[in-house]
């Protein structure tokens, strides 16, 4: 699937409903080895910057599932493939905080609070029209996408 395509499902999926984390996610089942359900499930809880806790943005935690499960190790004593993860991680993670000026939700939201109570937002057109989320599920699904292709060649 082109860049292109993939940040537009990404985007869909969004407008469907899912959460920023999921959005993201869901966009890259076809490379993953776990089913669109599952994968919708695991990564639920990190919508809304981590349960509407408003800390790091749920499109980036996203990001750093898809790698985990795309290139992870699970060997307890691999320090090098984690080393290596991890700076997978953070080259993402730097690329969108270029791209947007921050991964923390809060920020990116302009919010005052540190936290937000658990209640989920209904997807209104107003909702949209105040939060920039469709367009950072955009922003990592692409720059994920750019980082496989880069790394995958």
């Amino acid at each position: 699937m082109d860049i292109n395509a993939r940040k537009e499902k990404a985007m869909n999926y969004f407008t469907e409903g899912y959460n920023c984390s999921q959005a993201v996610v869901l966009a890259f089942q076809d490379m993953l080895d776990m089913d669109e359900e599952t994968l919708a499930k695991v990564s639920m809880s990190f919508g809304g910057g981590m349960g509407r806790l408003r800390e790091v943005c749920g499109t980036v935690t996203g990001m750093f599932m898809v790698l985990g499960l795309y290139y992870g190790t699970d060997d307890p004593k691999d320090f090098e493939g984690k080393s290596e993860h991890y700076k997978r991680v953070q080259e993402v993670a730097k690329e969108f905080e270029k791209m947007n000026g921050s991964i923390i939700c809060r920020e990116l939201l302009g919010l005052d609070v540190k936290r937000e109570g658990p209640q989920s937002s209904e997807r209104t057109k107003e909702f949209y029209k105040k939060r920039p989320c469709k367009d950072l599920v955009g922003d990592a699904t692409e720059i994920l996408a750019r980082y496989i292709e880069e790394h995958d060649k």
